[in-house]
């Protein structure tokens, strides 16, 4: 058992899940600006983290069935983030809010060292993916991505990890081939 499908078991069986929501292709979890203090957990489908800069979409990360997703700068501060979160395909997603978490880890202490091993792998992976985008090539950011995630490569429309990528589809694909 990975452990996202560990926290998956851990959260249920503490009742943390207080409702479920079905999202269409291409509708919002969370909108541009806005406050959203939840964690969603994707029983089904995938999302895409996104920011607009300069009109262009840039994609920060993808969930997918078994993921976690949060917008972590509102989770966090309880500000608005320019982040929105995005049904790729149709979804259905499960919601722990803000306070019914914390409550949870702040019940024992072994639920706060899960909280900050949580923290330390988001850190960890958003750190790594920093600098991939600013000293790789484009081979070497295909090359983790795909040893990091080949999920992402079977989940995940090919145009979008491109973008994510922050190359062009057809040098995704070209990489793809050699």
């Amino acid at each position: 058992m990975n452990f996202e499908e560990q926290l998956y078991k851990l959260f249920s069986e503490h009742d943390l899940f207080e409702k479920a929501i079905k999202l269409k292709r291409n509708e919002l979890l969370k909108e541009e600006n806005s406050i959203d203090t939840n964690i969603y957990y994707i029983k089904d489908g995938s999302l895409k983290v996104s920011v607009f800069i300069n009109d262009d979409e840039q994609i920060i990360r993808f969930g997918y069935q078994n993921n976690f997703v949060v917008a972590l700068d509102s989770f966090l501060t309880h500000k608005p983030s320019k982040l929105y979160i995005q049904a790729i395909k149709q979804c259905e997603v499960l919601v722990i809010p803000k306070l019914l978490f914390t409550q949870f880890i702040e019940k024992d202490v072994t639920h706060l060292k899960l909280w900050n091993a949580i923290l330390e792998n988001l850190i960890t992976q958003q750190m790594e993916r920093e600098i991939d985008l600013l000293t790789a090539s484009s081979k070497e950011r295909y090359l983790r991505v795909l040893n990091r995630s080949p999920k992402v490569f079977q989940k995940i429309p090919h145009g979008l990890i491109a973008s994510y990528l922050r190359m062009s589809p057809e040098t995704l694909s070209r990489l793809k081939k050699s």
